[in-house]
């Protein structure tokens, strides 16, 4: 009989990696879920012959239907949601916290590539020489289906609790909302990012690996998806108690959702979307009560200080100290090195974006740092290598000492008030050329920035040109350059590209990124981007 229990151990370990892979991540790595069936199946035949009496039957093992009951549960399943955001499950970067930065600013003209990185796939990101074997793409494939899978369990388990389960009616509505919220960015991260992808919207309720093939999804049914959810989280709340502060609000998936309409260039519905996040009386027609505004001292948008302050509509929270727990915020993983002529850490480029910021604009100074004080020698240390200088955005100067940024709990600003103000001008531009309130969109952050205001008379060509100029200044390291060159069209992202050395591979097919090839092997149905091999 006492091989029997080892054959019961063994039955639970394999239950729960059925449980852990096969439930959760079976249309992501359909190989773990065959490997635990068969690893069951293996088992089984040996407790056949080591104990064909036992009787003895599960009690404790924990599935779907019985964990979703409670609002604890539920408010388990959202957290998970936002766990994808600034963690792995396999210890790699974060999403938010440095691998998204791969594919949106190191694959750009604000970015270089590091010499000494010793991983390759990481130098053909910077490099523009990445392929779909590329494993930096697949990890942020990965990320965004592991979110959205999670995000799917919480919006179907969740409507199923009962509502006596809960405080009350409307938090289970928010629980829901919340999820909704996340699924709809991450979509809306997916579609820009390799267009056409599966659309998937629930859990999978079956252990046949055929039934999760799915196809490319339509560019238009996405953003049908992403703006149905996002519509949906705009019945959030305006403000949260302290217990809660981070989580998105009603203004967050306004915000958000004017963004989608800006990016699908319908002018009409972004202009009065954003109207409902813009303060009463600033602007004609505005309604906003959320009372979002621009930090007076740029330095505070990432001062931890200042965290979810007035301008931060919706951020990735990211704790100091809190290590793997909270994974890490790496996107300052340069300051660690203070030898930078050998280690280089994926240095800025020298050869434009340090160069687009006028005299005196205060953002210069808070988005590179320049010098370094050895605290060993009490001398400062001025760079001098054709890599520098270092982003200084997500550096966490609370920790000491200063070079451990590993464990810096800088929050990642998804969307803020300034990029509200920016989109709103740009809409008004091409609705009607540049209009005063256009301009005063711009201006107020110019002015935040200690620089005169735009010119007066610009054409409208020349307006939009200024209004993703003032974009690159104020979101340098921020996920939005890759996406602002595509938004421009396929050859303006190429010449841009172009102007730096290390990207001259750049072609029109990188205006989406290939499929992963991992995908392509395990799901049939999908098809690859176009110019991208299989």
């Amino acid at each position: 009989m006492k091989k029997g229990y080892v054959f019961l151990l063994f039955w639970f370990i394999c239950g729960a990696l059925v449980s852990r892979f096969g439930r959760q991540d079976q249309r992501l790595l359909p190989w773990t879920f065959s490997t635990a069936k068969l690893m069951l199946f293996s088992v089984f035949l040996i407790g056949l012959g080591s104990c064909n009496k036992l009787i003895e039957k599960p009690v404790s093992q924990i599935v779907a239907p019985q964990f979703y009951k409670t609002q604890a549960d539920a408010i388990a399943a959202v957290n998970a949601v936002y766990n994808t955001l600034n963690s792995d499950p396999d210890g790699d970067f974060a999403m938010y916290g440095r691998e998204l930065n791969l594919m949106t600013d190191n694959t750009t003209d604000n970015q270089n590539f590091s010499p000494s990185n010793t991983n390759p796939d990481v130098r053909a990101m910077g490099t523009m020489t990445f392929v779909s074997q590329n494993s930096r793409i697949l990890r942020n494939w990965f990320q965004h289906y592991l979110g959205i899978n999670k995000a799917n369990i919480a919006v179907d388990r969740i409507e199923q609790i009962p509502v006596t389960a809960f405080d009350s009616p409307e938090l289970k509505n928010r629980l829901i909302q919340e999820a909704k919220f996340v699924r709809g960015l991450l979509y809306f991260n997916l579609v820009r990012l390799w267009g056409p992808v599966p659309l998937i919207l629930h859990d999978p309720t079956t252990v046949d690996i055929k039934d999760q093939y799915v196809e490319n999804a339509s560019r238009d049914s996405l953003y049908a998806q992403i703006i149905s959810d996002l519509t949906d989280a705009t019945g959030l709340p305006a403000k949260y108690s302290a217990a809660d502060i981070g989580r998105p609000t009603s203004g967050a998936a306004q915000s958000l959702l004017g963004y989608v309409y800006v990016t699908l260039k319908d002018w009409n519905q972004a202009r009065v979307t954003l109207l409902k996040v813009l303060n009463a009386g600033r602007f004609p027609g505005a309604s906003g009560n959320y009372g979002y505004g621009l930090f007076p001292d740029f330095h505070d948008v990432f001062a931890q200080e200042s965290k979810n302050g007035i301008e931060h509509i919706f951020s990735v929270q990211f704790g100091t100290n809190l290590g793997a727990a909270n994974s890490k915020q790496s996107l300052s993983s340069s300051f660690t090195s203070f030898n930078v002529n050998v280690y280089p850490i994926d240095c800025i480029s020298d050869s434009s974006v340090v160069q687009i910021f006028e005299p005196g604009d205060t953002r210069k100074g808070v988005t590179f740092y320049t010098t370094q004080y050895d605290g060993s020698s009490g001398k400062t240390s001025v760079f001098n290598n054709p890599y520098t200088p270092y982003l200084n955005k997500f550096v966490d100067y609370s920790l000491s000492p200063l070079n451990q940024q590993g464990r810096s709990g800088v929050n990642f600003p998804v969307i803020r008030y300034a990029e509200v103000l920016l989109l709103y001008a740009e809409t008004l531009n091409e609705l009607a050329g540049p209009t005063p309130d256009a301009y005063r969109a711009v201006d107020l952050i110019r002015e935040r920035a200690h620089i005169n205001d735009l010119p007066l008379g610009l054409n409208k060509g020349d307006f939009r040109d200024s209004v993703f100029l003032e974009r690159r200044r104020e979101f340098v390291q921020e996920g939005k350059r890759w996406f602002d060159l595509k938004r421009r069209g396929g050859t303006f992202m190429v010449a841009a590209l172009h102007k730096i050395a290390s990207k001259s591979a750049a072609s029109l097919k990188d205006t989406l990124f290939p499929i992963p090839y991992t995908e392509l092997q395990l799901n049939p149905l999908l098809k690859q981007n176009p110019g991208w091999a299989e």
